[in-house]
């Protein structure tokens, strides 16, 4: 039996709405990340040119662009857009690591924390999209220091469709334009507040002029 038209309808508004959010947000997140690093922002663009040239980038290209996809893997890592995964449900009374979780506890799972923690992660409040050029992590949630989609069958759905859009927003944005910020701010003055809603946000949105690169 297939689903009505009253079932579809809000599932494609959940599946829009929770896609273009959180991919707003990371890509906000990488442009700070990136001015506030000017030497990442260098090897960025270095990439990008040698790889394309002036052209538009294409998918097509993204497997060409290691240092790119390890800027939005760092991203992930230190502003996951979903910084509490889904509740789960424990289905049987089980002990993790010493503590007890009786059945049917309702289960939340720390990205946020995980993905800062001294023991796994050198140094890991700074920006180093380096950690990740030949680390071996990706998005299928096998290692378990590093799931930003989730893992399990629960994974987020949208890790395919995000590891391609992403990169290709930030690419654009990075390869055809230069960012001014306004004023006399400097890019170590950008407030990096965040803010929790289901989506993790700057708690300032990034506000900046462009240029187009010549």
């Amino acid at each position: 039996m297939g689903l009505t038209t009253e079932q579809i309808n809000p599932l494609f508004l959940e599946l829009f709405a929770a896609g273009i959010e959180s991919s707003s947000a990371t890509t906000e997140w990488t442009l700070t990340e990136l001015l506030r690093n000017e030497e990442a922002m260098e090897k960025l663009r270095n990439e990008l040119t040698e790889v394309i040239g002036k052209n538009t980038i294409r998918e097509s290209n993204l497997p060409d662009l290691p240092y790119l996809e390890a800027c939005v893997k760092e991203i992930l890592r230190l502003h996951p857009p979903a910084p509490l995964f889904i509740p789960h449900r424990a289905v049987e009374t089980c002990e993790v690591m010493g503590y007890t979780i009786p059945k049917d506890s309702q289960v939340l799972v720390n990205m946020w924390a995980i993905a800062r923690d001294p023991i796994v992660w050198d140094d890991p409040l700074s920006f180093k999209p380096e950690r990740f050029l030949k680390s071996g992590y990706d998005y299928k949630g096998i290692n378990f220091e590093y799931v930003p989609f989730g893992s399990g069958r629960r994974m987020c759905p949208g890790a395919p469709l995000a590891s391609r859009v992403i990169p290709l927003m930030v690419a654009s944005l990075v390869h055809h334009f230069d960012w001014i910020l306004p004023g006399n701010i400097k890019a170590s003055e950008i407030d990096m507040n965040e803010i929790f809603d289901f989506t993790m946000l700057k708690k300032e949105p990034l506000c900046l002029i462009p240029e187009i690169r010549k």
